[in-house]
């Protein structure tokens, strides 16, 4: 047991030589914020950056959604190339780009991509996003620093029928409501032919069951009387 406590003692101290950082370590250049150089648009909501020591992270813009442009399996969507467009115009045209980490977010999503605040000369992008209509705040799962800012402004964007709120889009929201509702209606149709489909069986082997025993029941009557004579 205790050249075990040793052995274990050893390997901590090797860790910890070899990875000064801790466990961030492996996350090149990340710290608090990052000032960064834009080496690739991907969409309205992602975009690659280089950080001083050369290294390339792909990063999804922290608590917004905008509309789909290059999913594999959705096809574009209103307003996407449009919030595309505009987060690379931002973006190529900055002077300055810079990362903001948010402690309560994590530094990474279930991708492997970096989660951060994007501010493109000072100004948060996301707020500019939502502000236009172009993003919906989404993907809350803390208490992040700008939260409350962008909900306030999403609030206003939908009231302005801005962008995704517009009634084009709002009719194509419709749309999607209505054939969720027929699809849970067809569900529901169908659970109901099966509740039906369960009754009939039960009440099918319930019948078939008593008959069975009442024909068990006379024959051992009958059993019972041969016997009785046969004394």
């Amino acid at each position: 047991m205790k050249k075990r406590l040793q052995f274990v003692g050893v390997m901590l101290c090797m860790i910890c030589i070899i990875c000064p950082s801790g466990v961030y370590a492996e996350k090149k250049g990340i710290s608090g914020s990052d000032i960064v150089t834009l080496e690739k648009c991907v969409d309205g909501d992602t975009a690659r950056f280089k950080l001083n020591d050369g290294s390339v992270i792909k990063t999804r813009f922290l608590a917004i959604d905008t509309p789909e442009t290059v999913h594999p399996t959705k096809e574009v969507e209103l307003y996407g190339k449009d919030a595309s467009e505009y987060t690379c115009n931002r973006l190529t045209n900055a002077k300055e780009i810079k990362l903001e980490y948010d402690g309560s977010a994590g530094m990474t999503d279930k991708y492997g991509r970096t989660l951060a605040w994007i501010f493109v000369d000072g100004e948060l992008l996301q707020k500019q996003l939502v502000d236009i209509g172009y993003a919906k705040v989404a993907y809350l799962y803390g208490d992040y620093e700008y939260t409350e800012i962008l909900q306030e402004i999403e609030e206003k964007a939908k009231l302005d029928k801005k962008g995704i709120w517009s009634s084009e889009s709002t009719k194509n929201d419709e749309k999607d409501t209505v054939r969720n509702e027929e699809a849970k209606s067809e569900e529901k149709k169908d659970d109901s032919i099966s509740e039906e489909k369960k009754n009939f069986f039960k009440e099918l082997i319930d019948y078939t069951l008593g008959k069975i025993f009442q024909y068990i029941d006379k024959l051992l009557e009958r059993i019972v009387k041969f016997v009785e004579s046969m004394l």
